[in-house]
């Protein structure tokens, strides 16, 4: 039986572990070939090892998203070997400083835009074309609930996915018109390293799994799939429009 995603490429980022590894791991059992992006070489083999054991296939691409020539220099390999992406899942992503926003230094500010922000707006110049030339490009970025809410003492990590939810929005609606859709996934609290490092109180197993989430995020990945500029909240099992202000 053909496998619903077989022949499609797909980049995920940040897929070493957490969301991105599980993200990866489900589009490949649906028939995607992944391209697999993490700063971390061994969780890389890992899901290499496990999406072989399914009969898929990875290409490992050890590379960290602040070098943002590599992410071009990605794309240019893309182009030449592959000549389109059907599928890109931006999802790596770093929580930053947990402090008032006073005591927070320049450099852990801009380490934090570095990776939710322009990383991805790198991925995006650079993806663009590629995704553009599939029959039906698709790209989802995780985002968070902190974009909205401006929680206290984590600023640089609201700010940064403030920032993603519009430069995904904008670019859902300046390729409108185009094949290519363009939406954001909101996981909510999930069982990850990174949650685990911002709430350390908080018992692991009372939050949903990255392989529950990333049953969601697959549909979004499918030629099928026909909303753009759009927010599925996992939590809330909800997919969302955007409003201005009241």
């Amino acid at each position: 039986m053909t496998k619903p995603l077989a022949s499609r490429i797909a980049l995920v980022t940040g897929a070493s572990r957490g969301i991105g590894y599980a993200t990866a791991l489900a589009l490949a059992k649906a028939g995607a070939h992944i391209v697999a992006v993490a700063r971390t070489q061994g969780g890389l083999e890992e899901l290499d090892d496990e999406i072989r054991k399914d009969g898929g296939s990875a290409t490992l691409v050890p590379l960290n998203l602040t070098d943002f020539d590599g992410i071009a220099r990605l794309g240019a390999a893309l182009h030449e070997r592959r000549g389109k992406l059907d599928i890109l899942v931006g999802n790596a992503g770093v929580a930053g400083p947990s402090s008032p926003l006073g005591h927070i230094e320049l450099k852990p500010w801009n380490d934090v835009m570095a990776v939710n922000v322009t990383a991805n707006f790198q991925l995006i110049r650079c993806m663009d074309p590629l995704l553009k030339a599939s029959d039906a490009g698709r790209a989802v970025f995780v985002t968070s609930g902190a974009a909205s809410k401006a929680n206290a003492y984590q600023g640089p990590y609201a700010a940064s996915k403030a920032a993603l939810d519009t430069l995904v929005r904008s670019w859902a609606n300046e390729t409108a018109s185009t094949k290519l859709r363009v939406n954001l996934f909101s996981p909510g609290p999930i069982r990850t390293r990174m949650r685990a490092s911002v709430f350390p109180g908080e018992d692991p197993m009372t939050l949903d799994t990255p392989e529950q989430a990333a049953e969601f995020i697959v549909p979004m990945c499918a030629p099928e799939w026909t909303e753009t500029g759009k927010l599925y909240d996992y939590k809330t099992r909800t997919l969302m429009s955007f409003h201005p202000p009241a």
